[in-house]
């Protein structure tokens, strides 16, 4: 089992790594400062969308949730 250290880690670095520094900066500070139910989110997911479909989906979700 992954400590939170090695979780937060490992989460920046596949931001980074799809995203780049500044867009997985601003994806953070999105999800910190608007409500977001992740596991809600998650388990309305379909596996074989694009990386820009989920946050699309993602965004979607966020603003029907949000009023």
């Amino acid at each position: 089992m992954l400590t939170d250290t090695e979780i937060k880690i490992k989460g920046l670095e596949v931001l980074v790594n799809t995203f780049g520094k500044v867009e997985a900066e601003r994806f953070i500070a999105l999800i910190q400062r608007e409500p977001f139910d992740y596991t809600k989110w998650h388990q309305s997911l379909d596996e074989d969308l694009s990386i820009e479909e989920i946050i699309r989906k993602a965004m979607s979700l966020r603003k029907k949730t949000s009023g």
